[in-house]
């Protein structure tokens, strides 16, 4: 009723303010609500909904985090706007007239109702203070159709505000001019872009409209006759129709529609439909619009050619080097109508299919097969580690099981825990001691590992033993491992000689046990004393200062091949701790370490073997956040399997690449021996170059209701958080609007964007909530690392709380990942564009106040400057030919030119672009009467060729003295303390030396790396322009493919230029004074030259004729001739010099 009453009492202010043309200010906030009045919308609400807070993720991590239900509106326009399923809803929509706003230069805004003529030929908007005859745009007029703010009107800071999704440009006239608008909402903005698309693409009337569809209700007709002869359909019979064509669409909401079609349609008792209405009903369940809108950009009609879905998947989804052939296997595959197949045409209903397929998804399928270095030492990897692994439930009373190891190891857990005890007839027991839980065999654990050990990874399982029993029943313990595991397990070697672990390739399929071992003075004894190393015990040990004492015999400690180990201090840790030896620390001991000394932690992760487990208060089995001892480069990060929930979201995340084997290589920063990296940072990482996440949520399908909801009814508000865990820099989180009442499609259509500084360590999490919950809230949720999104639009399918995959549940959206705010190429690496001078710190040198040191990181700042500077220039050349494109920055090349060779396609038939090359390096030249915008937009591109150029020719110069002064810099390392030592420096400041030395190489290294990627990067430019030239059809010009031989000819011949300008210098004066009167031309000049060069110049073309008037003679010779020579001779010198290189 509020409601209600308020846009009531809106209609006076609407009809004044339809009397302003002008509306200053941002028009659409992200989350105002505006209701239309008259043509004009009001605002009625400014209040913003309730968001989350930024979460903190390394406090109170395992806390359930209490959100409040937040009042916020849907983010999708009405139901009748959703009904698109082809090109005439498109077209229906824009007659029946909207409203929009146009945005002028200076921030002028007016909102205008834009309607389309019922004979498709003219636009027209009103009111406006222009004539009738100028207040229109004739359709055959419209050049392109852009999407998002990229026009200049656009990019102007004055309306950053306004959400691109919204945004988009119509381009018109002969001189290109530009109507700018914005639409209400992401869905208005996609059906103008749409309508305008078919319509600028060569369909003027409704009958050609409907045309385009004629394949796809042929494949309905027939499949409609296959299960039905008599013509009419009962509403079961088209559910199973619709369910046989459509298996990805929730059947309960095709009951739901169905049954409403029906009520709609019969008015008489037959309750069947006709082939032309189940041919409607089809079409109005199952299109998608999102999928329809991007199908229409790329499509040659209401279908995909074999060229179309080629550039779409160049284009968009990033895969390179798509071949024809790839494109009709994929069309065989996914289109379902034999016309279809047969003509190699993928129409909606196939291209649905493929974007909801495996190939699709939003998880790069590189990484389902082992595809990382394993020959690396265990210190170099995160393990999966389970913690009190036989535990069911909590940890006094809860449930012991076989099946505990059984789940851990089917989900590629590959470290578990054994609590041994004292039982029965004389058989060891496994459980938690002193406590209520149940109690298993330790034999028929062994059994259940032995047969599950190997069947989801073949790579080593480590047994950790915590050994309380007698002398007697240790035995039996020696007795089971061997009889059970035999050559599986791990015998080993000789520890004292062995300078760093064994690699997880060379224990495949071995079984590693780790626990104490008799001291070297008792080693030699049958059995000895050894400390206790119940996790339990810990307090006790902090408390009373001392160690519980138990017997071990000779026998489990021989078969022992990692050892226990405790160490306080980190220093005495790395230079003592073999590396056979593994400490563990509970959570609270090791974050108060973290606290204290974060850089050395990291450092002794490098090469010890660290393990972490929850606190003995955790009774109930709750998880701690292991992001905060990954950031630490802890290996053994041990969780509550058992307890599902965020914590175990991300661990499961964290092992989802590499094969799921259960072992991750840990980043280069972390395993470099000199390697500056502290777990808090909270800036740029030295030598990393950020990368920004960029993330478009279009919209959901099939949302269940929350399992343990009270709310009636099975209808939910969806809403969907993204959150960034990794370094503190790092960690992020934000949410959509709510969706009211829709889980079977809810459209969010909202952008965001995320700084990465540290990508190979960060977590990518999408999670589903109810708004209108009671009880519970949550829907499904997705987590995996960052170098494993795949660009473009994927589908995410959703897990359960319990980690199982929900059927047919998902998420659409839009990837792409570059080097700066606002876009750049999307792929994994590259270039970065800093915008402040903190975002330079990366490439920052740190003094160490070691004077020779410091001289040698000191020579070094230039280069880096310079590489940087060429990578900048590059990049930015890059972006500013994507604007004059009119594309975002996420946009590739390949992009950039399918726009250019359509915009010439516009032009008269004289006018068209050709490909060539220039000294190797792809050119696109415009040939007639070429328009301003696409002159532009070609010399914007010259000129990244160009950056293109200078970078490639200048870095193999710059990489090799940076990774000069990095190989000098680290012939300091083994002798730095010493170095310190000299300089007086003690305490702080020697450390500070340390980190700013280890920071300084990190840096170089780093660089050089990126040097490395950004000219691979320049390389796949080069590429994508020739790729693009050929298959968009553009002119080949003759002799366009440059020979290096030539290009070699080409450098020499310009290197003896300049030698040969150099000699006549040095004789200029001679020579010019010479009395003796002979012709003067380039063959003079070139035999009174350095007589080295006289052979190369028989490859060079010869000189322009510079020969005097003179003539020879036989007279005598007169003082004016005498000069006349000298001045010709002058002149002819003069003359050469200025030539060119490339005149030779």
């Amino acid at each position: 009723k509020m409601v209600v009453m308020m846009a009531d009492d809106l209609d006076n202010t609407a009809e004044n303010a339809a009397d302003r043309e002008v509306i200053g200010g941002d028009i659409f906030e992200e989350n105002d609500v505006f209701f239309k009045n008259n043509g004009v919308l009001s605002n009625i609400c400014n209040d913003e909904p309730m968001l989350p807070r930024r979460s903190n993720l390394t406090k109170e991590a395992n806390r359930k985090r209490i959100r409040k239900k937040t009042v916020s509106f849907s983010s999708t326009p009405d139901e009748k706007h959703r009904k698109i399923s082809n090109a005439s809803d498109c077209i229906n929509f824009m007659q029946a007239g909207c409203e929009l706003v146009k945005i002028r230069t200076g921030n002028r805004q007016y909102r205008r109702v834009f309607t389309l003529d019922s004979d498709l030929s003219m636009l027209r908007w009103q009111p406006s203070s222009k004539k009738g005859e100028r207040a229109r745009i004739n359709i055959d007029g419209i050049k392109e159709i852009r999407t998002g703010k990229s026009t200049e009107t656009f990019r102007n800071r004055d309306v950053t505000s306004v959400s691109s999704d919204c945004a988009f440009s119509i381009i018109f006239g002969e001189e290109y001019e530009e109507l700018d608008l914005v639409a209400n909402s992401p869905d208005e903005a996609n059906i103008w872009v749409t309508g305008l698309t078919c319509l600028t693409g060569g369909d003027k009337a409704h009958g050609s409209v409907e045309q385009r569809e004629q394949m796809r209700d042929r494949w309905l007709n027939e499949m409609f006759e296959e299960v039905c002869s008599d013509s009419l359909l009962d509403e079961e019979g088209s559910i199973r129709l619709i369910q046989k064509l459509n298996i990805e669409i929730s059947m309960v909401h095709v009951q739901h529609k169905i049954k409403e079609k029906f009520n709609s349609i019969n008015v008489s008792p037959r309750q069947a439909v006709t082939i032309s209405e189940f041919t409607q009903l089809f079409k109005e369940i199952c299109t998608r619009p999102e999928i329809y809108f991007i199908l229409v950009r790329y499509a040659s009609g209401e279908f995909l050619s074999t060229d179309d879905l080629m550039i779409f998947l160049e284009a968009e989804q990033g895969i390179t080097r798509v071949n024809k052939d790839k494109c009709e296997d994929i069309i065989r595959r996914f289109e379902p109508s034999s016309e279809g197949r047969e003509l190699f045409r993928l129409g909606i209903d196939g291209f649905t299919k493929y974007l909801l397929s495996d190939e699709c998804d939003i998880f790069d399928p590189e990484h389902n097969t082992v595809c990382e270095d394993m020959c690396q030492p265990l210190q170099h990897y995160y393990i999966a580690s389970s913690h009190n692994t036989y535990l069911l439930e909590d940890q006094l009373k809860g449930h012991s099981s076989v099946d505990g190891y059984r789940r851990a190891l089917l989900k590629g857990c590959r470290c578990i825990e054994l609590d041994c005890w004292d039982g029965a007839d004389s058989e060891p027991i496994i459980y938690h001691g002193h406590t209520l839980t149940t109690k298993i065999s330790f034999k028929s654990a062994l059994q259940v590992i032995h047969e599950h050990a190997f069947t989801h990874s073949q790579y080593p399982l480590i047994l950790l033993l915590e050994n309380h029993c007698c002398i007697a029943q240790q035995l039996k313990i020696v007795e089971y491992l061997k009889e059970i595991f035999q050559e599986n397990l791990f015998q080993p070697s000789d520890h004292a000689n062995a300078t760093t672990l064994l690699t997880p390739e060379l224990l495949k399929q071995r079984i590693i046990l780790k626990g104490k071992i008799l001291p070297p003075q008792q080693a030699d004894n049958s059995s000895g004393e050894v400390s206790d190393e119940d996790e339990g015990n810990e307090c006790d040990r902090r408390k009373f200062k001392k160690d519980k004492k138990v017997i071990l015999c000779k026998e489990l400690s021989d078969i022992m091949a990692i050892h226990s180990g405790r160490y306080e201090d980190f220093h005495e840790a790395i230079l003592s701790q073999k590396p056979y030896e593994l400490c563990s620390y509970s959570e609270a001991s090791l974050l108060r370490l973290s606290q204290q000394c974060p850089e050395e932690i990291v450092n002794y992760t490098k090469r010890c073997l660290t393990r972490v487990y929850p606190n003995h208060a955790r009774v109930d089995s709750s998880n701690f956040n292991p992001q905060d001892f990954w950031n630490l480069g802890c290996q053994l990060v041990a969780l509550n399997y058992q307890t599902p929930g965020l914590m175990m979201d991300l661990y499961q995340g964290r092992f989802l690449p590499n094969g799921q084997c259960g072992y991750i290589l840990k980043p280069d920063v972390m395993r470099e021996e000199i390697a500056f990296f502290s777990a808090n940072t909270r800036d740029v990482i030295p030598g990393i170059s950020p990368q920004i996440l960029h993330i478009k949520l279009i919209s959901g399908q099939n949302f269940p209701k929350p399992k343990a909801s009270a709310a009636k009814g099975d209808v939910v508000d969806p809403f969907v958080t993204i959150e960034i865990f990794g370094i503190p820099a790092d960690c992020a989180e934000e949410r959509t609007k709510s969706v009211r009442n829709n889980s079977f499609n809810p459209m969010f259509d909202e952008s965001f964007e995320f700084q990465v500084n540290l990508p190979e360590l960060a977590l990518v999490r999408f999670m589903v909530l109810d708004d209108d919950y009671i009880g519970d809230e949550f829907i499904g949720q997705y987590t995996l690392p960052f170098n494993c999104l795949q660009p473009g639009y994927r589908h995410i399918r959703l897990r359960s709380s319990g980690g199982d995959f929900l059927p047919g549940t998902s998420l659409f959206v839009h990837i792409a990942i570059t080097n700066r705010r606002g876009g750049g190429k999307p792929h994994k690496r590259g270039m970065s564009v800093r915008r402040s001078k903190k975002n330079r710190d990366y490439v920052a040198m740190r003094t160490t106040a070691i004077k020779n040191v410091d001289e040698v990181f000191k020579g070094a700042m230039q280069p880096l400057k310079e590489g940087q500077h060429l990578r900048e220039t590059l990049h930015n050349g890059v972006c500013a030919f994507k604007d004059t494109c009119g594309l975002q920055h996420s946009a590739n090349l390949k992009q950039c030119i399918r726009l250019l060779s359509t915009r010439v396609s516009n032009c008269n038939e004289h006018t068209y672009l050709a490909y060539t090359t220039r000294d190797d390096f792809p050119i696109i030249e415009g040939y007639g009467d070429i328009p301003d915008m696409l002159k532009k937009a070609l010399a914007a591109m010259e000129v990244m060729v160009t950056n293109c150029r200078n970078f490639l020719a200048r870095h193999e110069e710059i990489y090799k003295r940076i990774v000069e002064s990095q190989k000098t810099g680290l012939e300091f390392h083994e002798e730095l303390n010493s170095l310190c030592t000299k300089e007086g420096l003690k305490g702080r400041k020697l450390q500070k030396a340390s980190e700013n030395f280890a920071w300084n190489i990190r840096v170089l290294k780093g660089h050089a790396d990126l040097l490395e990627a950004t000219k691979s990067e320049c390389d796949e430019y080069m590429k994508q322009i020739q790729e693009a030239a050929i298959a968009n059809g553009l002119r080949i010009l003759p002799g366009s493919t440059s020979k290096p031989k030539e290009r070699q000819i080409k450098q020499k011949g310009r290197g003896i230029l300049r030698r040969f300008s150099r000699s006549l210098e040095s004789r200029r004066d001679s020579w010019v004074k010479d009395d003796t009167i002979r012709p003067v031309d380039g063959a003079d000049m070139r035999d009174r030259s350095d007589s080295k060069s006289s052979d190369k110049f028989d490859r060079i073309e010869r000189f322009e004729d510079g020969r005097a008037a003179a003539e020879r003679s036989d007279s005598t010779v007169s003082k004016t001739d005498i000069n006349k020579t000298r001045t010709q001779r002058s002149n002819t010198f003069s003359k050469i010099l200025k030539f060119k290189s490339t005149d030779l």
